[in-house]
């Protein structure tokens, strides 16, 4: 038997009534995830045990036996890429799908993990280029909700 609560469900953070206890901050890929034990900022251990891989995103909560739990993304080292037009942003964004890497679209730049190759194929394209340390949280697959696992198709 464990000595801490374990989480057993996810609550979407719109459904959320009752506010979290306490936070557990995760970076990209420790999102993903089936059953695993957690600490949060209080240093409170959990164990997550849901019955099925699933995605975590920012602003979720876990519902364990004692409260709430909510998710935060970690900041990690990532590339946030603009243009000097929406439309070149467009162009660089079908260029990074085209290889398949997560990215982050917001109205005015794009954020994707820090990858040497990629951030040299964007600066060819003539992408404006910065390495900062940021959440990352990226669009979720077109095939189901959260990550795409792979293709069903």
């Amino acid at each position: 038997m464990s000595d801490y609560p374990t989480a057993y469900a996810i609550v979407l953070a719109p459904d959320v009534t009752q506010s979290p206890m306490d936070q557990v901050v995760l970076d990209y890929d420790a999102r993903i995830l089936r059953r695993k034990r957690l600490t949060c900022d209080s240093g409170t251990h959990f164990l997550v045990d849901l019955p099925k891989t699933t995605n975590l995103n920012a602003g979720d909560c876990l519902s364990t036996e004692t409260g709430l739990i909510k998710v935060v993304a970690a900041d990690e080292p990532v590339l946030e890429i603009t243009a000097t037009d929406p439309g070149a942003l467009s162009r660089l964004a079908w260029h990074i799908g085209n290889r398949h890497t997560p990215c982050q679209i917001e109205p005015d730049r794009l954020i994707i993990r820090q990858d040497h190759v990629l951030e040299e194929m964007l600066h060819l394209l003539g992408a404006h280029i910065h390495r900062i340390t940021a959440p990352f949280t990226p669009e979720g697959g077109a095939y189901g909700h959260g990550r795409t696992m792979g293709h069903s198709h």
